[in-house]
């Protein structure tokens, strides 16, 4: 995992513990507003002494693991940053201006055969899944300025959600009605696109991709921000790993949304519509993992062809083949991979 450093704005004891508690261990600040019996297990980055390592700001200060802290507006701070990684920096903090991406793509491609790493200023949780991402590789880490517990946890789950994911594909093996039921719509703040959904499951070794409903018919007009994800037992793929019941989701919480390709990003939900309707039961088989999903049996409820194609769960029959995603870890408790014996069936 890339590293997350915590820049508090107001250094009080229970945003080091909230942190500490999510495993982020890395702080920049002064060592004095750090908690006597938390010193042991924080690693501090700060301009003072008494840190675990030394920022500087000028490049004349640069040693044998120190790390500079830059500005970079021109072409001439560039050359700043690849002159301090060959003196020696053990990282370089950039802070950019308007221009974030291009000089972040820049120095992430220069920086990669000196072996030092690139850490980049975020001056809000909303711009740290930005950075990691930048020219794929993404930065080596991010230093959050950072308000409260709140800045903590979002900018969390964008580090510890998946860029991607293996997408594996299951043979139908049966489809069949199951009386009626309740089933969780879960509306996003986001516009999904064509060949996005979540993955969800009615045990937690193979998720199936649900397709969102940005697809249209003549009884039904668009919703491209709703995914009509299932029966309220079903388990959702989080952005953690973890795995939570659609019934537990609520205005605010964060997902994973997932391409066709595997790609995979989080949004927030606006709201859940749980209500009673026909429910539709998909069995599945990819390799020698069995699974199945309990959705609702309507038109609008679409699952994905490994060639990108979609199909509703009206149409859907023995033998076709759709995508999925076989978990690392079957078993769950509280939502959390646990490596013991379960079978779910």
């Amino acid at each position: 995992m890339k590293e997350l450093i915590i820049h508090p704005r107001k250094p009080e004891r229970t945003l080091f513990e909230h942190a500490l508690s999510k495993g982020l261990k890395s702080f920049y600040c002064n060592p004095e507003n750090i908690p006597e019996d938390l010193r042991a297990i924080i690693k501090i980055y700060s301009e003072e002494e008494g840190g675990d390592v030394k920022v500087v700001h000028k490049l004349s200060q640069v040693e044998e693991g120190t790390v500079l802290r830059i500005k970079v507006k021109s072409p001439g701070d560039v050359e700043k940053v690849l002159a301090a990684a060959k003196a020696g920096a053990e990282a370089i903090i950039v802070e950019t201006g308007d221009w974030r991406i291009i000089p972040l793509e820049n120095l992430v491609a220069d920086l990669q055969p000196l072996g030092t790493r690139l850490l980049a200023v975020a001056s809000n949780p909303s711009e740290v899944e930005t950075l990691l991402g930048v020219l794929e590789l993404g930065v080596d880490g991010v230093v959050l300025e950072a308000e409260g517990v709140g800045d903590i946890d979002l900018a969390f789950e964008a580090l510890a959600a998946p860029r991607k994911l293996r997408l594996d594909v299951a043979e139908v093996t049966e489809v069949k009605d199951v009386g009626m039921g309740e089933r969780a719509c879960i509306d996003t703040v986001a516009i999904l696109g064509t060949g996005e959904g979540m993955l969800v499951g009615n045990t937690a070794s193979i998720f199936l991709l649900i397709h969102n409903e940005s697809i249209g018919s003549n009884f039904t007009s668009p919703r491209p921000f709703r995914v009509n994800a299932g029966a309220v037992h079903c388990y959702i793929l989080m952005p953690d790993g973890s795995t939570r019941y659609l019934s537990e989701l609520s205005t605010g919480d964060r997902v994973l949304v997932v391409s066709n390709s595997g790609k995979a990003r989080v949004v927030a939900i606006g709201r859940v519509k749980i209500e009673r309707r026909p429910l539709r039961l998909v069995k599945i088989r990819a390799g020698e993992v069995e699974g199945s999903a309990t959705v609702q049996n309507a038109e609008t409820i679409r699952f994905i062809r490994p060639d990108g194609s979609l199909v509703s769960v009206t149409e859907l029959k023995p033998g076709d083949r759709i995508l999925s995603h076989i978990a690392e870890a079957g078993a769950r408790h509280f939502g959390r991979a646990v490596k013991e014996f379960i079978l779910e069936k």
